[in-house]
């Protein structure tokens, strides 16, 4: 708009006899209201083509500038807001866990933790990459204490650290073990040599997404069934089996007894498929004689209807 109301003047005192370059001089004084003075003695003609282009001219800058004022302030006001409300959001939130890095890896832990069930928070350096996430998010570098404290370290309930590189993983998980000695930590690895680094700056499990993957193709030759079940039933969202854990809480009223006394098959309808004590040794395909202790871990498997029976028979009276 601005430059057709350019032309427009240019052209007009052309034909008043300016030259081209004094025509686009005077028009852009005028609509700028800059206030220089006439290059030639204006008649009447020329008055009145010089009213109506101030007129349309600085109606015109005026709008345009608006319009770019408008744009940025609106721009940054609706992403300052939406910046506090999230903050606010993750500050309410409890037990979550802290997804520090999108990309494949973060990207698949975080949609199967959220049809789980579990609150996410993304930490990512990348705006545009977590800029339209239906997740909480936090722009910065993960390996910042102030940065994981802005995602709610203090109440997290676990921290992945799914960056690419083992380095930043590394100062990922020193970092978040540092703020929080009892917080579970999840360290992704890509090289075998720094699995044993991991460990030692605190990360409780260290994932090798590569390894993992051979094992699973190694598996659907070796015993394709098998492996297609596991994979239906940890990760195939269109049935209704699924394989969880149960706490056996100190003053639950199952625990220090049997599992053929707790009777949690016929009364729950999942299938008790492992019990982890306390000192983290398993015991897998437990008998009718096996003592459920405190804190004791239940693995079952079952419908999530199941589950919920399980969990009503596992939680203290009330």
């Amino acid at each position: 708009m601005v430059v057709a109301v350019t032309v427009f003047g240019t052209a007009g005192y052309v034909g008043f006899g300016f030259t081209l370059l004094d025509a686009l001089y005077q028009t852009v004084t005028t609509i700028t209201t800059v206030g220089f003075r006439e290059l030639a003695v204006f008649g009447t003609a020329e008055k009145v083509f010089t009213i109506i282009l101030i007129v349309v001219g600085v109606s015109t800058v005026l709008y345009t500038f608006t319009l770019v004022v408008q744009s940025v302030v609106e721009g940054h006001l609706s992403e300052f807001v939406g910046r506090r409300r999230m903050d606010r959001q993750i500050n309410q939130l409890r037990n979550h866990t802290i997804v520090c890095g999108w990309g494949r890896v973060g990207a698949a832990v975080a949609h199967d933790l959220r049809v789980e069930g579990h609150d996410v928070v993304v930490v990512d350096a990348d705006a545009d990459r977590v800029r339209e996430l239906p997740f909480p998010t936090i722009v910065g570098d993960a390996t910042r204490d102030e940065t994981l404290r802005a995602a709610g370290i203090e109440h997290a309930q676990a921290l992945i650290a799914a960056l690419h590189g083992d380095a930043e993983n590394l100062f990922v998980t020193l970092s978040g073990r540092d703020l929080r000695p009892d917080l579970f930590i999840v360290a992704r690895a890509r090289a075998d040599e720094s699995v044993g680094k991991l460990e030692h700056a605190g990360a409780d499990r260290v994932v090798n997404p590569q390894e993992l993957g051979a094992g699973r193709m190694a598996s659907f030759v070796a015993s394709p069934h098998v492996a297609e079940f596991l994979d239906v039933v940890m990760h195939e969202r269109s049935i209704e089996f699924r394989m969880r854990e149960f706490d056996i809480p100190t003053d639950s009223p199952i625990a220090g007894k049997s599992l053929r006394e707790a009777n949690l098959r016929e009364t729950s309808g999942a299938l008790i498929l492992a019990l982890r004590s306390p000192d983290g040794t398993f015991t897998t395909n437990p008998t009718g004689n096996t003592v459920l202790g405190h804190h004791h871990v239940l693995i079952a498997i079952g419908t999530a209807e199941d589950f919920a029976r399980l969990a009503e028979a596992v939680r203290p009276a009330t």
